[in-house]
């Protein structure tokens, strides 16, 4: 849940970078001075997408209330579902600069179709540090997993995976805190982490509930809502490692683990406010995750030839107990609540000629998917889909995909829905824009 900004959107943010830019253009021939010091490289990411689905436009809706053990009454939630038709993308707009010798920064504002603007990331990292350790603070993608740390503009497939968005929301994890990495002198690339977040920006792994917008919702009869903790309340930890294939070959293998001290959940079964039978619930949350990377170098023109394959596996637990409950709620104040539920992706992509791209894509939330309340064990069905995308990039700047999916959705009393989507999206690069990561 990102931090909407007070308002004035794309154009007063263009109007405040604009002078830098000049500025850095006029001092291009002369030496660095105080008024071209900060002169940062400038993108800006434009995506529009064709969306098709068999559900009239509400598929997005029902992989979002696939059956898990997340279910509940979500406040701040992004997005939204568009339905079918034509529909502008998320823009992205991004200023990254080498400070000076010390730090890097980066800043990363997104703006929604409808003029939402967003503080995606907004960080500074360490250059200088000895024995390989680097810091970074202030708002960003954690480095758990493989796929949390792409921006959906670099991800191989157009919309998020079924493992991530149950488990961690169509967005990933991203909160505001600071991180610390160690680059090991081991004979390959071994890198260890761990992150300190505050917990206030989840969709999922470690969402709080203000007690206004709970009242919203319930009226307590007993117990009462639990204040939330002070911060961090997130921390996390991952190790990735990379022997070396030579030139032509890259893999990188991954563990990762995240804890949420704190993490609420309101219930409301009628999904009517205020009706008398909601529950709220505080507890924890701990998740743990395991991927896998292979890249193949093809040495053909412009991407022909080339290979990836990409693999993470999530699995989620949560301990948690009924604090406060409405008058006619089913459990009681000091029942357990408790739940486990997991989710993968495979994903592959190949260039099948130069510029062009096939990718092929199963991904599944589900398999383990048990909540058990006041003793009590529920087991929900699992969801899985296919996807298949052709890609073709006319530069280096832009991209055009087409995406199809098969899948089958799984709702929380058994119901299984066949759902079939198809997506056409453009993406546009303006500008300098940095490397993605590995």
């Amino acid at each position: 849940m990102r931090p909407a900004l007070p308002s004035p959107s794309l154009a007063a943010l263009l109007l405040c970078v604009a002078p830098l830019s000049a500025t850095h253009a006029q001092d291009m021939a002369g030496a660095v001075t105080s008024g071209s010091a900060f002169n940062p490289q400038l993108s800006l990411i434009l995506t529009g997408q064709y969306a098709h689905d068999n559900a009239g436009g509400e598929g997005g809706e029902l992989i979002e209330e696939a059956a898990g053990i997340l279910h509940g009454t979500h406040f701040d939630e992004h997005g939204g579902h568009a339905g079918t038709g034509f529909r502008l993308g998320e823009s992205e707009l991004v200023l990254s600069a080498t400070v000076d010798p010390y730090f890097d920064a980066r800043f990363i504002g997104t703006f929604s179709s409808e003029g939402e603007a967003e503080v995606e990331e907004a960080w500074l990292q360490t250059r200088l540090l000895p024995a390989g350790l680097k810091v970074k603070a202030g708002k960003f993608l954690s480095d758990i997993g493989y796929h949390n740390v792409q921006h959906p503009h670099a991800w191989d497939f157009d919309d998020q995976n079924l493992a991530y968005g149950a488990l961690l929301g169509e967005h990933g994890l991203a909160d505001a805190g600071v991180q610390l990495t160690w680059l090991a002198p081991a004979p390959f690339y071994l890198l260890l982490g761990a992150e300190a977040l505050q917990g206030n920006h989840q969709e999922r792994l470690g969402t709080v509930i203000d007690a206004e917008d709970a009242e919203s919702v319930m009226t307590a009869t007993a117990g009462a809502l639990p204040e939330s903790d002070d911060g961090p309340r997130l921390v996390t930890a991952f190790i990735k490692a990379a022997p070396d294939l030579g030139d032509d070959h890259a893999l990188q293998l991954g563990l990762s683990l995240a804890r949420a001290g704190q993490y609420q959940q309101l219930l409301d079964e009628d999904e009517t406010a205020l009706s008398g039978d909601e529950l709220f619930l505080d507890g924890s949350q701990t998740l743990y995750g395991t991927d896998l990377v292979y890249k193949f170098d093809g040495k053909g023109e412009k991407g022909a030839g080339d290979f990836k394959l990409a693999a993470e596996y999530l699995r989620l637990e949560k301990d948690m107990a009924v604090a406060a409950t409405a008058a006619a709620a089913p459990l009681a104040v000091g029942d357990g609540v408790s739940g486990e539920q997991d989710g993968y992706y495979v994903a592959a992509s190949y260039g099948i000629a130069p510029r062009w791209t096939l990718g092929l894509r199963h991904d599944a939330t589900g398999a383990t998917n048990e909540l058990t309340e006041a003793g009590a064990t529920t087991a929900f069905g699992e969801s899985s889909r296919w996807t298949a995308a052709v890609g073709f990039k006319p530069s280096e700047f832009s991209r055009i995909r087409l995406q199809a999916a098969k899948g089958t959705i799984t709702d929380e009393s058994g119901v299984e829905t066949e759902l079939d989507q198809v997506l056409l999206t453009y993406t546009l690069s303006l500008g300098a824009h940095g490397a993605h990561p590995f």
